[in-house]
């Protein structure tokens, strides 16, 4: 068992807590992404064993932040968020340099993969009119209908989950369900978590075979997608400027310090 990917599933977890940020952009930073696919997909094979043992330790380090730090998370976006956000802008930005080396986008990108670049960039960025519009409520009773609801909200999440640039925080947000779900997981309400974690179970199960073969048929083209998906999730996330600009400014350069001390880190270990 890869102890490592304790941390690694916790840096992933962590940001699933964080709408506009992706636990799929921070796969792609930790060098794991396409590992990871592998190892979903390969749980219901003869080799299943070898691919569980690399994937439980990430499955337990994203569930030990998801109840660690949601409060932790709440309180720093609702005290600083501009800060906050800044450090996970930073890690963004810091990541795309080693994603236009991974596609080496130099050798392999054309016109149309530029172009595919932006339009997916465009697409996620446009997401911030439907951030800012999003009105979101606590749901006082929980009956079946609002299980339901949770069930597939937590299916489109996954989704949302292993696609880099995209956050399952802010399809729940979308959606309207996200202080629920935040406010069960701070709860420990078991009902709402078991729901929404089933959900997000079975679509990760699903989508993370398309995304297997899209990379494997298609490789150039899904980076290109990939590195705009990303681009495009820094439009979602920037929080404006306001008066904490200094230790915004702090934070954005810790987050592009700890991009590249990961990306770095990863690249020693997967050379190894």
């Amino acid at each position: 068992m890869q102890w490592r990917n304790l941390f690694r599933g916790f840096v992933m977890g962590m940001s699933d807590l964080i709408p506009g940020v992706s636990a799929g952009t921070i796969a792609v930073i930790l060098g794991i992404y396409n590992r990871v696919l592998d190892a979903i997909n390969s749980l219901f094979s003869k080799e299943w064993k070898h691919h569980f043992m690399f994937i439980l330790p990430i499955g337990i380090g994203m569930v030990f932040a998801i109840f660690l730090m949601s409060n932790i998370m709440e309180t720093l976006l609702e005290q600083f968020p501009q800060p906050t956000y800044f450090f996970f802008l930073g890690l963004i930005i810091g990541i795309l340099p080693f994603l236009f080396i991974q596609a080496n986008a130099r050798s392999n990108f054309t016109s149309k993969h530029y172009f595919i670049l932006i339009i997916a960039g465009l697409v996620i960025a446009s997401m911030k009119f439907f951030k800012e519009e999003t009105n979101t409520i606590m749901w006082e009773v929980i009956g079946p209908n609002e299980l339901l609801l949770l069930f597939l909200s937590g299916w489109l999440a996954s989704t949302a989950m292993i696609l880099p640039g995209v956050s399952g925080s802010f399809v729940l947000l979308l959606i309207g369900v996200y202080p629920t779900v935040i406010h069960a997981v701070s709860d420990l309400n078991l009902v709402v978590i078991g729901v929404v974690g089933l959900g997000v179970l079975f679509g990760i199960i699903i989508m993370s075979k398309l995304l297997s073969y899209l990379l494997r048929t298609f490789p150039t083209i899904m980076y290109a997608i990939i590195i705009g998906m990303v681009s495009g999730s820094i439009i979602v996330i920037f929080p404006g400027i306001d008066d904490q600009i200094w230790i915004s400014v702090i934070t954005l350069c810790s987050g592009l310090g700890a991009a590249a001390a990961l990306g770095k880190m990863e690249y020693k270990i997967n050379s190894q």
